[in-house]
């Protein structure tokens, strides 16, 4: 999946700062955006890659400078990417701000990688006279009765992670060049047929060939039906929660820094630290062995009146134990508890001022 986030941020000296377009704010300001890639499929999610856009006025030339790239090369080089590194997916996934942009699908097609991207309702293509020229339009001109006559629409059923499911419909529709068994299919999914309903109502561009299609044969990439085509844009809103848990839990945007080492250095303790979490929440729970617990150490004089102990125990029957679970790469969560037990067998200093401290702090009141 693609998309780009931006965050507002005060100031000039940043790197990649500047007035632009902010989607989490709605609106222009003054912000640093990121352009990045995720992976998901019906049950976890996890980021890939990322890349902060520069706006045109950080390069000598402007954006007629070699060194300038849009957001859209930036995305379709992070795709390259994911595929060189050898991450399977099926499609690359986009909302409409990517899949209205001609060129990105094109970049897309030459790379050899197969997309599923929404379109604006009102996305305009040319056709003769009174031939459908939006994919809005194209949805009206399907047929529909009603859920037992459904005419051009096919009943799909979606899942959602909580377990619930709704029916949806969806069509292979005609807009200009585009039908089902076009280089680009047009494919609207919608909850209502009869109203197509803006908030439930998606019009999608895929070059995933119909099955049975003259272009199935040829095709690198298996056919894709239509339940498959809107399960795979459905996917598509994980990239939502993706950003709210590393910007609202893990601090994507909280940093203080302003090279664009830093900037990106700080973007991948985001994203290891959220994998890390994803390593946790699937580990199976540790094997506690009876009778390996440490004894409880003494209770030691001259500790501070204010409150209880404040160091935490050592962890009982967490210690690592084994080897890493394959050569090269030692796992992060197996060590850690180890490392912190012997912390706590440490005496805890008692913070006693240096004489040049007692000097600057002065006597007390």
């Amino acid at each position: 999946m693609i998309d780009d986030s931006g965050d507002r941020k005060d100031g000039k000296a940043t790197a990649h700062i500047g007035r632009q377009w902010l989607g989490r704010l709605g609106k222009t300001d003054n912000g640093i955006v990121t352009v990045t890639t995720c992976w998901a499929d019906e049950n976890l999610y996890y980021p890939l890659h990322t890349v902060p856009y520069s706006p045109g006025h950080h390069f000598p030339k402007g954006r007629s400078d070699p060194g300038f790239r849009t957001k859209l090369q930036i995305a379709a080089e992070l795709a390259r990417t994911a595929k060189a590194t050898g991450v399977a997916f099926r499609a690359v996934a986009a909302d409409c701000a990517y899949g209205d942009q001609d060129s990105f699908r094109r970049q897309l097609s030459e790379a050899e990688l197969p997309f599923v991207m929404a379109l604006k309702p009102s996305h305009g293509t040319w056709a003769y006279g009174k031939d459908a020229y939006t994919p809005a339009d194209a949805a009206r001109a399907l047929t529909w009765t009603d859920p037992e006559h459904p005419g051009d629409w096919t009943a799909v059923e979606r899942t959602f992670r909580d377990g619930h499911t709704e029916t949806w419909w969806a069509a292979d529709a005609h807009l200009g060049w585009w039908g089902p068994d076009g280089n680009v299919r047009l494919i609207v999914a919608t909850a209502d047929p009869a109203t197509l309903p803006a908030k439930a109502t998606w019009y999608l561009a895929t070059d995933l060939p119909r099955p049975g299609g003259p272009r199935e044969a040829d095709s690198p990439e298996p056919a894709a039906d239509l339940h498959e085509v809107v399960r795979i844009y459905g996917i598509r809103h994980w990239i939502e929660q993706d950003y709210k848990q590393v910007k609202d839990e893990l601090g994507w945007a909280d940093f203080q820094v302003r090279s664009d080492t830093a900037i990106r250095r700080h973007q991948t303790l985001v994203t290891c630290a959220f994998s890390f979490c994803w390593d946790a929440w699937f580990s199976p729970p540790p094997e506690v062995s009876p009778g390996t617990a440490p004894p409880e150490p003494p209770e030691e004089p001259g500790r501070p009146e204010r409150g209880p102990n404040q160091t935490p125990p050592a962890p009982h029957g967490q210690l690592a134990q084994s080897n890493t679970r394959r050569p090269g790469l030692a796992r992060p969560l197996d060590q850690p508890p180890t490392m912190l037990a012997s912390l706590d067998e440490c005496t805890p200093t008692t913070g006693t001022p240096s004489p040049d401290q007692r000097r600057r702090r002065g006597p007390p009141a």
